[in-house]
């Protein structure tokens, strides 16, 4: 890359780079991993940002969200409105924390250090990491689910082997760990090569459920027969909006893991833009139009889509085994993206000496097995209500902060050096900013009684009737959280003590993103 090409970063000269590196390289928060992107570095173009995003999104729980929403009482179409919205609105805070990866190179642990300090980074960044944990176990879950119908398929014995599923869970995680151990790049590749499998393997779903169903109309009029629920929809938008928002925010944090290897601003926002809400409302249709597809044929709907293929294609093992493959391609592109790149980064930052980010890849993959993935799953309430609106009303609140703190507090403008120093202006108390800490605790405890009651509901039965007012706010989740702490904080920060925000480079040029 040469010099002239830097007009959106934050470094202009490679020179300059390679001194401020040699400067903090000594810093016990200084690690190869962490370290600011080299020009060399920056090679992910417009179309790796929407395989980025083609490979996350087309997944077995993106399948499966629609038939959460229709199982609670919303119909198809509201049940696709909802996912539509909730992935443009989560495509804004998305676009705003990629920025600074990709201007300053760095990932979000460090970007993070700006807002909550250089310590206090690691209470936004476990609090992100242990997320992705729980979202590693659950996708590799599913991913042992395809491969146990695979190898069943294969070999009918393995159906009567003890703990048959366990064992290809296990299997399915050892497959991933080999991908973690080849870093970063390892990721861009695998992503980059799935995304035209993914697509193909959609479509090919979707022309089965259209003529199999009788035509686009007859699949229509049957979805009508999907709806579950009899809740009233305005009291299911909010808290499933919120839902699919964080089905995301954990992206919209880390985002800058990625960001920081984009070639340009332009790269990332088309890639993303395309790539994110496209996808995912297409993905989402796709399930709905499928499933209903399986009313007419089967007289019954069939929402997980491994039990769908294992049906349809169980008299021709050869095409079951195809199927199967490409499904748990999916889980893995999935994973390895969303749940192993962010919290090798953020585990990496709390020990940069010591932990590696294949390191802190393996911290994960040990931490996801343990969390039970099978028993976050075990109901679409569970699953959507408590999980999903749950950690995205935390992590709304963290969003909020590092956006406010950047682009109005700071303006774009940060130093890096002192992102990589314990006595820099980043350092506030002890390395941490209150405000910070105070903006999000004051943003979240509101929500936290509709949160026990969600998560204390058996059956989520009267969850969303005649709540109390301070139950209500946990229905908006992030939204909630997130204007709230964008709020305590803007005001926070204008009590003095606070980080300076650095000049402008001189001779920097305007930016255009």
């Amino acid at each position: 890359m040469e010099r002239e090409d830097y007009g959106d970063l934050g470094v202009r000269d490679p020179a300059e780079l390679g001194r401020i590196k040699a400067e903090v390289s000594a810093s016990p928060l200084y690690n190869n991993d962490l370290a600011p992107t080299e020009p060399e570095e920056r090679t992910w173009t417009t179309y790796n940002f929407m395989a980025l995003w083609i490979g996350i999104s087309i997944v077995i729980t993106t399948y499966l969200l629609a038939a959460g929403l229709m199982a609670a009482g919303m119909n198809w179409w509201q049940a696709l409105l909802t996912i539509s919205l909730g992935n443009l609105i989560v495509l804004i805070p998305m676009l705003l924390n990629a920025h600074a990866g990709t201007k300053y190179g760095v990932p979000f642990p460090v970007f993070v250090r700006a807002s909550f300090g250089v310590r206090g980074a690691n209470f936004a960044a476990m609090s992100r990491a242990l997320v992705a944990c729980g979202w590693f176990g659950i996708q590799t879950w599913l991913g042992g689910v395809a491969l146990d119908v695979l190898t069943t398929a294969a070999w009918g014995g393995w159906a009567n082997v003890p703990y048959h599923s366990f064992i290809a869970f296990g299997v399915f995680w050892a497959i991933q760990v080999v991908i973690i151990l080849t870093g970063i790049e390892g990721v861009k590749i695998f992503e980059s090569l799935a995304a035209p499998l993914l697509i193909g393997g959609s479509i090919a779903l979707l022309i089965w459920g259209f003529v199999a169903g009788g035509g686009i109309g007859n699949v229509f009029t049957t979805s009508a027969q999907l709806q579950q629920g009899d809740a009233p929809f305005w009291a299911l938008f909010w808290p499933s909006l919120a839902a699919n928002v964080g089905y995301w925010v954990t992206l919209s944090l880390n985002v800058p893991d990625f960001t920081r290897y984009a070639q340009s601003q332009r790269s990332q926002i088309i890639g993303q833009a395309i790539g994110l809400p496209l996808t995912m409302t297409a993905f989402s249709f796709i399930g709905i139009a499928v499933t209903a597809a399986t009313i007419v044929v089967f007289d019954k709907a069939i929402w997980d889509p491994v039990q769908l293929v294992t049906r349809l294609t169980g008299d021709i093992p050869a095409l079951l085994i195809l199927a199967m493959i490409v499904i748990a391609i999916a889980q893995v592109s999935t994973n390895m993206a969303a749940n192993v790149v962010s919290p090798s980064f953020d585990f990496s930052n709390l020990a940069p000496k010591f932990i590696s980010f294949r390191m802190g890849g393996m911290i994960t993959a040990v931490i996801g097995v343990l969390s039970f993935p099978w028993l976050l799953l075990e109901t679409a309430g569970a699953y959507i209500f408590t999980w999903l609106v749950g950690y995205g009303s935390l992590l709304g609140a963290i969003g909020a902060v590092m956006i406010v703190d950047y682009w109005i507090v700071r303006r774009r403008q940060l130093d890096l050096r002192d992102l990589y120093r314990l006595d820099g202006r980043y350092a506030y108390s002890g390395g941490w900013n209150w405000r910070a800490i105070l903006a999000v605790f004051v943003g979240v405890v509101p929500v936290l009684p509709g949160f026990f009651k969600a998560a204390t509901t058996p059956g989520f039965a009267g969850v969303f009737q005649n709540p109390t007012f301070i139950e209500s706010l946990y229905n908006y989740g992030l939204f909630f959280t997130f204007g709230v702490t964008a709020v305590a904080y803007l005001i926070l920060s204008q009590i003095g003590g606070r980080a300076s925000e650095p000049a402008a480079e001189r001779g920097e040029e305007p930016e255009t993103a």
